[in-house]
Order: C-alpha cells, then sequence, then structure tokens
C-alpha cells in the first residue's frame, strides 16, 4: 500500500511556527521538540464519538485534565505507531501524574478505521490513549481548526489507497488552552522524552493550581 505524510514540516505546521516568532521564543525553554502555541491556537473544541464507549464526547468532557490531541490512523506504517508508542514511554516517565493526561488519536480515515479497528488499534498503546471518529464534517471542521492538513484518496486496490496527514500534537491545558505543541516525535532519532514529560508535568502542576481555585 502506498502511503504518503506530511510530515512536521508541511505547509501548515511551518506556518504555525513562523507565526510563533521571535518572542515566544524567549518564553520559558521547552524540550527541543517542544513550541509555544499559547495565543496562537484556539482553544480546544471537538465533537466525536469516542469508539471506547460510542458516546459523542466534546472538550468539557476533559475539562480539568491536560489534553493531547493528535491526527493520524490505523493503517499508518510508522510514524504514527512511532509517535504513539513514544507518548506510551511519556506516560511511564510521569508515573502516576499521567492519570493527569488524555491522548486524542482523531482518525483522518473513517472509512478504513471503524470503531472495532481503531478500538482495537488505540488498546496497543495503553490506558491514557482515547480513539476518536467523526463525521466527514465534523473531521475537516477540527482539522481547519488546527490548521491540520490532510487528505484521503480512496481506492478498492490497496495500494493506490493513498493517506497523507500531518503529525503535530496539540498539548491543550485544564481549561482547553493551547499551551504547546510537540514535533517530530515519531521521526526524531533520539526524542527528548524527559524534555516532553518534564513540559507535561509543569503544565500538569500547573493544571492543579488551576482546578483548585
Amino acid at each position: 500500500m502506498m502511503v504518503r505524510r506530511l510530515r512536521l514540516g508541511g505547509l501548515a505546521v511551518l506556518l504555525l511556527l513562523a507565526a510563533i516568532g521571535p518572542a515566544a521564543a524567549r518564553s520559558r525553554p521547552l524540550a527541543s521538540v517542544d513550541r509555544p502555541i499559547a495565543g496562537l491556537v484556539p482553544p480546544l473544541s471537538l465533537r466525536m464519538k469516542d469508539v471506547e464507549t460510542g458516546k459523542t464526547v466534546t472538550a468539557a468532557d476533559f475539562r480539568g485534565k491536560v489534553v493531547m490531541l493528535f491526527f493520524g490512523y490505523t493503517n499508518c506504517g510508522d510514524e504514527c505507531p512511532f509517535t504513539q508508542y513514544r507518548v506510551e514511554q511519556v506516560f511511564k516517565t510521569l508515573g502516576p501524574l499521567a492519570s493527569h493526561v488524555v491522548f486524542l488519536f482523531v482518525t483522518v480515515d473513517p472509512y478504513r478505521d471503524t470503531p472495532q479497528v481503531l478500538r482495537y488499534y488505540i488498546g496497543l498503546f495503553g490506558p491514557h490513549m482515547v480513539g476518536l471518529r467523526g463525521t466527514p464534517n465534523q473531521l475537516f471542521r477540527l482539522a481547519r481548526r488546527y490548521r491540520v492538513v490532510f487528505s484521503v484518496q480512496r481506492s478498492k486496490n490497496p495500494a493506490h489507497y493513498t493517506v497523507t496527514h500531518s503529525a503535530a500534537i496539540y498539548v491543550f491545558g485544564a481549561h482547553g488552552d493551547a499551551r504547546f505543541m510537540i514535533t517530530k516525535l515519531g521521526v526524531a532519532l533520539k526524542p527528548d522524552i524527559a524534555g516532553i514529560a518534564h513540559d507535561l508535568r509543569t503544565l500538569i502542576r500547573h493544571t492543579q493550581r488551576s482546578v483548585a481555585r
């Protein structure tokens, strides 16, 4: 099967990173693969079906937690599973604090990623993963909101079924506010797992303080 992916160097992400500018670069240092997006990306907003429960969820269902938002598909040969495997390493590094984080996997290929398929796939990567599947309109609206580029060329011939997608992870705080974006996690030779965990740990502590108010 031919698969093409828009890695994080894709046009949409380049434009987003360019918009961050030097002012953001002077903010609190983040891990080498993390980029600040506070004030540049809209708050978390979605309406999709959780394939585990079969229920429709919105951003309100995840309030009080740090949310990691990722777009991918189950037939992805390398970047998606590598990204999720490394995210699971981050969760292990966080230890008990990982219970304050949820990873939302939004499929860009709902035609093949049936609820059963996506539920099985998500189950391979630990308890912190949530598989989300939406209607075409819900998916396009969500992707447009976060400037995510994806394309699905359907074909009865698996060799000609082509999917492209950008691979950033958007990280949101307790109230759905965009905080930073994790880049190149699925392709980095030596990803900074400890650094990402540190950034999430800092955000979790901030989240706990804001929720306690």
